[in-house]
């Protein structure tokens, strides 16, 4: 890569579309990287049975999986100009997907499973579809949003750790609902970004936009097989 990410041997100036445009492009060929790589952790978790420190108590497996995912962001922001951030980013969608293995086995166990997940996925389709076609022609500024979808951010957590304590069926569910609508906003927020130039760096952005996608997906699942799951 050359000093600038987005110049890819170009020299000369670039127009401020022209560069918002080659992000945007660039955040969703990315985007698809990322997913790909995702399945394929998602596979291999699947294949191996993975299960993150399975012999702990649940509160110490999420203190884990906060503890490695949180330790892929600082390397990504650090290589986030060069092409090795390409590699961390799809490192840490891999993990990810190993870390999705373990919700997508139980929902295979449902007779009606494999339904379930193609409908989660076509869910969180729609509603990615429908946020960055929002954000890319409205001319409404969505920029906004952000301090109360951090807010809401942090109560999410707090109600997820909680959780994991309480076991109370009524607080999942509402945290789930909360995580599909806090995480459709921030879609719409975080293309918004990229489309008004508030974001320069498509690695960057395609982390952002690929959490948000993750999180709904994860939880739309869950409320899917709650609701509609069919043991055999």
């Amino acid at each position: 890569m050359n000093d600038h990410p987005y110049s890819f041997g170009r020299t000369g100036a670039v127009s401020t579309i022209e560069t918002r445009n080659r992000v945007l492009r660039n955040t969703y060929w990315l985007l698809a990287l990322s997913m790909i790589s995702m399945v394929l952790g998602a596979y291999v978790g699947l294949v191996t049975g993975f299960s993150l420190f399975a012999a702990t108590s649940p509160a110490m497996s999420m203190l884990a999986f906060f503890a490695i995912a949180f330790g892929f962001m600082f390397p990504i922001q650090k290589t986030k100009d060069s092409a090795a951030g390409l590699f961390v980013l799809l490192g840490f969608t891999f993990f990810m997907g190993l870390m999705l293995s373990h919700i997508l086995s139980f929902m295979l166990g449902f007779s009606n499973g494999p339904s379930l997940i193609m409908l989660a996925f076509g869910g969180t389709g729609v509603i990615f579809v429908s946020m960055a076609t929002i954000a890319t022609i409205s001319k409404r500024d969505f920029s906004g949003l952000d301090k109360w979808l951090f807010m809401g951010v942090i109560v999410l957590l707090l109600a997820s750790v909680a959780n994991v304590f309480l076991h109370l069926p009524a607080l999942m569910l509402t945290a789930s609902v909360m995580a599909i609508v806090i995480f459709s906003a921030y879609m719409l927020f975080d293309v918004q970004r990229v489309v008004n130039g508030g974001e320069t760096n498509y690695i960057t952005a395609t982390l952002a936009i690929y959490l948000d996608l993750y999180n709904v997906f994860v939880n739309l699942l869950a409320l899917l097989g709650i609701f509609g799951g069919n043991r055999n």
